[in-house]
């Protein structure tokens, strides 16, 4: 760990989703996988808010597939889509509320070996983290991980007090309702942002 490095508290989460994920832009995120440890730094994501929001898994109210997002905040929710891909969630908001924020792109910072025996077709470092599910594949990460919780020793965030990043925002990507929100943002210095 960096000397100065500090794991994000369950109050980071338990704010609106759309400052979170603002907010998260520039944090790191590391996972203590069963095959070492790895580290991203976050820049890119997407809001997700409640059932209010047609693009939101929670629009149809809590089942069995989006129970955590309606739990207490600071958790993860992984989700499987189009039969090949998993994508990671930071569970926000009060118990309840069904809102989360899409871990959309990073850049890789430790564990480069395990993500690219994970993802062996990707020959470049840029591209090991940029897009949800390349993200998952490349961290080893499935619906196994889902609903750990972000203040543990396993799956967190930490703060290390870089320079804030410049933040860009936009409509959401591939998303057929919703999409007139700009709840997309990026650092707009990242080659690892996606193409929207």
């Amino acid at each position: 760990m960096p000397r100065r490095a500090k794991k994000l508290p369950r109050s980071f989460y338990d704010r609106p989703t759309g400052e979170v994920a603002r907010d998260i832009l520039g944090k790191y995120i590391v996972y203590k996988s069963p095959e070492g440890r790895l580290v991203g730094r976050i820049v890119e994501v997407e809001a997700y808010i409640g059932q209010d929001d047609p693009a939101c898994h929670a629009a149809r109210g809590e089942t069995g597939r989006n129970a955590v997002m309606f739990g207490p905040p600071g958790f993860s929710y992984i989700y499987f889509i189009y039969g090949m891909y998993f994508c990671l969630n930071f569970v926000t908001e009060k118990k309840g509320f069904g809102a989360a924020v899409l871990l959309r792109a990073c850049e890789p910072s430790e564990g480069l070996d395990i993500m690219y025996k994970n993802s062996p077709r990707i020959k470049s470092d840029v591209k090991l983290l940029n897009g949800p599910g390349k993200f998952c594949r490349s961290f080893g990460m499935t619906r196994d991980q889902n609903a750990l919780d972000l203040t543990g020793s396993v799956l967190y965030l930490e703060d290390r007090f870089e320079k804030a990043p410049r933040i860009g925002r936009s409509h959401r990507i591939g998303i057929r309702v919703g999409r007139d929100k700009l709840w997309r943002f990026f650092d707009t210095d990242s080659k690892a942002v996606t193409k929207s």
